[in-house]
């Protein structure tokens, strides 16, 4: 499966990523996400189109990776504790969604799961991005003894970001009240993983099963 397109041979010049952000972010103010074009971006950011290819092989990857984050997004620093690293991350995350308006994101992600190819690029790409800095985490956990093993980062990666988005884009909320709301999600999923409440008995036998044979 192909990936958005990384930097190769001589370094990405920073000057270019800046100027497409503010080209993206400045057209999303004045035009809805629909009749914003690559070829708008390009003009806007003084740049050729090409170069902007060069960094995202389609319109959703680039307006995605500004507004949300690229494919070098790394996991929050240890805090120490898994309350600590989730609720940087959520409030990470309630950042994020913050930089856009609902009808934005909204566009984004049906133009995304409307399109087969597209949808799988994403999930090979960003969406992983998402869990490998969500499995990093719980395996901070583990090591730290505050998790007895690592839950399916999918559903972790399901419980944060649901009421965050809803929150952002489904109700189109006060953005600013955003990091009341992330605290409280971060609260919620660490109770119910420090509780067991997302473990997996059964797959958990099957795992063991398989070691020992």
């Amino acid at each position: 499966m192909s990936k958005p397109k990384q930097a190769g041979g001589r370094p990405r010049d920073g000057r270019v990523d800046h100027a497409i952000a503010a080209a993206v972010r400045s057209l999303l103010g004045e035009q809805s996400y629909a009749t914003l074009t690559v070829d708008a971006v390009a003009a806007r950011a003084g740049i050729s189109k090409a170069t902007i290819y060069r960094r995202y092989a389609t319109k959703q990857e680039m307006i995605f990776a500004v507004l949300l984050h690229d494919l070098n997004e790394a996991p929050p620093a240890d805090t120490g504790s898994l309350r600590g690293d989730i609720t940087a991350l959520t409030t990470r995350i309630g950042d994020q969604l913050a930089r856009s308006a609902a009808g934005v994101m909204a566009g984004l992600l049906a133009d995304i799961h409307a399109d087969e190819a597209l949808s799988a690029r994403f999930t090979d790409s960003y969406l992983a991005v998402e869990r490998s800095v969500i499995t990093t985490l719980l395996d901070r956990a583990v090591a730290r003894g505050e998790l007895p093993h690592r839950p399916d980062p999918a559903l972790v990666h399901a419980l944060l970001l649901g009421p965050l988005f809803a929150w952002q884009i489904m109700l189109n909320e006060d953005p600013t009240r955003t990091t009341l709301l992330a605290d409280a999600v971060a609260r919620s999923v660490t109770n119910a993983l420090t509780s067991g409440a997302l473990t997996n008995p059964a797959g958990i036998e099957k795992a063991s099963v398989r070691q020992s044979h």
